[in-house]
């Protein structure tokens, strides 16, 4: 799995950088002839959009993104065939909405679509569908959406391709004191502070949610790496571990099922569950959540939907709810509900920290 950032797709006038990408087309044929499949989550249509219109200032209204996205979309998915083309490489495009990751059913369906594309030999070329993308449900950047699509196809590898060659103690743009940090085997408080956010007027995402999607990626047991897209063959060598430069993120050892990963990364809490001291010791040790230890609850959920659980407001789990919130106050009835009924179930639960 390999996601490039806009300022790696694209040139300095916005236009597809179709040298970068007929170079990467190469390394990528030459590493799916030695067997590995690829899946490209390719940024790059609004700042192509923008321009082929000759719009020299990003719009701030949501409308115009969109619109700018649906005219560049087409362009950068057919410079990924142009690029791709000549190596006999057919190029698929997938476009992805929340609702498609977010919802199981939806989840086991985009599934079997990518495994349908892989088998049949074509290089997936991903973006999220922004032409129609909800303002207030969406992915926000291409990091997370490449680590969630990674865990959806059970990738071995997920591969961050920015113009950096990776996450460095301090911004390098700013401290020559600054150095690369070759290798990471927890993400911790302070090594989110070393991350900033985005400095690209092409992009959204930027070195805080290229960790995110480490995280999210690395919990599932997906090794991941920041690496510089303009560096000579850094997927070949990457894949060759012949000593690129980049950051290394290494995939825990014991990783979360696909089903838990799927509960913890891929889908929209409804609702929150604050819970007390006791109740968390309990399902931290693999027991499932009662309404006895439900101290407050927010927003308005329903049975299957995903709910947040925190402890002095802090997050520390999540899980698919047994009941709804409403159900939590009282029975249909109007009696009290049982403080031993089951709200979420150990086995919809995931611990996070």
């Amino acid at each position: 799995m390999v996601k490039l950032g806009s300022t790696s797709v694209t040139d300095a006038a916005g236009a597809p950088d179709t040298e970068l990408l007929v170079a990467l087309a190469s390394q990528f044929a030459l590493i799916r002839s030695r067997g590995t499949r690829v899946v490209v989550v390719s940024s790059g249509a609004v700042a192509t959009g923008l321009s082929t219109l000759g719009l020299t200032t990003r719009p701030t209204d949501m409308a115009a993104l969109q619109a700018a996205s649906a005219v560049g979309q087409p362009r950068v998915v057919r410079s990924w065939q142009d690029a791709l083309g000549p190596h006999g490489i057919h190029v698929g495009q997938v476009l992805l909405d929340p609702a498609d990751l977010f919802s199981r059913r939806q989840y086991l369906l985009a599934r079997r679509t990518f495994a349908a594309l892989l088998e049949l030999g074509v290089v997936p070329v991903v973006n999220e569908n922004d032409a129609v993308a909800d303002e207030e449900i969406r992915f926000g950047d291409n990091d997370r959406l490449a680590a969630l699509v990674a865990v959806l196809i059970g990738a071995s590898r997920l591969v961050l391709l920015t113009d950096t060659p990776g996450l460095f103690t301090e911004d390098p743009a700013t401290s020559a004191a600054a150095t690369l940090i070759d290798e990471v085997t927890e993400i911790d408080h302070e090594l989110e502070a070393a991350a900033g956010a985005s400095s690209s007027a092409a992009g959204t995402g930027g070195m805080a949610s290229k960790l995110a999607a480490a995280r999210l990626a690395t919990w599932s047991g997906i090794e991941t790496l920041i690496a510089d897209a303009r560096d000579d063959s850094v997927v070949v060598r990457l894949e060759d571990g012949t000593g690129a430069t980049s950051t290394r993120f290494r995939a825990r050892e014991r990783p979360l099922p696909a089903r838990k990963a799927w509960i913890a990364f891929a889908t929209a809490p409804k609702g929150r569950l604050e819970v007390d001291d006791g109740a968390r010791r309990a399902l931290r040790g693999g027991a499932s959540l009662l309404l006895a230890g439900v101290r407050a609850r927010e927003g308005d959920f329903a049975v299957g939907d995903a709910v947040e659980v925190t402890t002095g407001g802090a997050l520390f789990a999540k899980g698919l709810a047994r009941c709804s919130s409403s159900e939590l106050a009282r029975h249909p009835d109007g009696t009290p509900a049982p403080r031993d009924v089951v709200v979420v179930h150990h086995d919809d639960l995931v611990a996070l920290d």
